[in-house]
């Protein structure tokens, strides 16, 4: 079996990081393995050799002529591995795929990353969906927000855990929180901001490492001043090797307005982290997090809930550590062997289609 992945890049990001993952498992496997990126090649994860990488564009700037030019280097790729299964990621990305492989009638499997709800053409995303042989959504109820067509042609599959994970750390945890994603608007810094302000009041010893770049990195900076909180905070930037430098820390924070699964937050449980974690659609943390026992749930967008639990964390270091020893059985669950078959077992089904 031949599979091309298609993606926007490689950049750093929490669908680039599972291709990754299943694209060098793929080829321990004896898959032959592809990735197609649709606007630019940036590549900043580790490929076995044998992944074969292609760039069929670049950013467009809304371009008509590059856009055209995108899909025609597509189309052109793929009908040199005609019995390939195409498994393309997120909806902007599937559409240009499936246009690129009009009439070449490949099997097609398309991923579904993030909250239904976001997409801001859901009638033109479900049209190209309907091309796909089989539907990967990352949690139940992200595809129950789909129409019962897509539903029948889809299955649920959460991210994988990679292998060599750090080990456990089982010392005295520092006094430091750490968040780890893109400086977006999804991600609502500005609350964890607000609400670690609030937590520096009775905890000033604490530092906050956010760790992750993006378009929102000067106005967060401006409000980290404006709250009070600049000097207890490190901005780490983008770091492929962010779990050798997160082991140690007290808890780890996800604020998000709305997620699929967070490999980030599935890597900080996975190495014994305290996590707290907004119950945001679609379900992702509470897929992961039975509440009180191996993390800590709170509410979206509320602030006065999430300087609750980080203050719980702090206060109760005895709970923390058993929150934390609770997470690390996602090692298992979401073990890169099993969510790898089960990837393999969907792109199986499309061929026979």
């Amino acid at each position: 079996m031949k599979v091309i992945f298609v993606i926007v890049s490689m950049a750093g990001g929490g669908a680039e990081r599972v291709i990754s993952i299943l694209a060098n498992r793929f080829v321990k496997k004896g898959i032959d393995v592809s990735i197609v990126m649709t606007a630019g090649d940036t590549v900043a994860y580790e490929l076995d050799s044998k992944v074969e990488l292609y760039c069929a564009g670049e950013v467009t700037g809304g371009s008509v002529l590059k856009r055209v030019k995108r899909i025609k280097n597509m189309r052109d790729y793929f009908k040199k591995s005609r019995d390939a299964v195409i498994i393309s990621f997120g909806p902007g990305t599937s559409f240009f795929a499936v246009l690129a492989d009009l009439f070449l009638k490949h099997p097609f499997v398309i991923s579904e990353r993030n909250d239904p709800a976001a997409c801001p053409h859901p009638k033109l995303r479900n049209l190209v969906y309907r091309r796909a042989d089989r539907i990967i959504y990352q949690t139940k109820d992200a595809m129950e927000c789909f129409p019962p067509a897509l539903q029948k042609k889809g299955c649920v599959i959460p991210n994988p855990l990679k292998e060599g994970l750090p080990e456990v750390f089982n010392g005295e945890r520092e006094k430091t929180i750490v968040a780890v994603g893109r400086l977006e608007t999804q991600k609502n810094y500005g609350l964890l901001l607000e609400a670690f302000a609030a937590f520096i009041q009775k905890h000033p010893e604490y530092m906050l490492h956010i760790y992750g770049k993006g378009s929102l990195e000067k106005e967060l900076k401006e409000k980290a001043k404006a709250v009070g909180v600049s000097s207890n905070i490190v901005w780490e930037g983008f770091q492929t090797d962010v779990l050798s430098k997160i082991g140690r820390a007290g808890m780890y924070v996800i604020s998000s307005d709305y997620e699929g699964i967070s490999n980030a937050m599935l890597e900080a449980m996975a190495i014994g982290l305290p996590v707290v974690a907004t119950d945001c659609p679609i379900g992702g943390a509470s897929m992961c997090i039975q509440d009180g026992v191996n993390g800590l749930l709170v509410p979206c967008r509320d602030k006065n809930a999430l300087t609750d639990a980080l203050l719980k964390l702090a206060k109760d270091r005895e709970l923390a550590r058993k929150i934390g020893r609770e997470a690390t059985n996602v090692r298992e669950s979401f073990a890169e062997e099993t969510i790898s078959n089960l990837w393999i077992d969907q792109a199986e089904k499309a061929l026979k289609n």
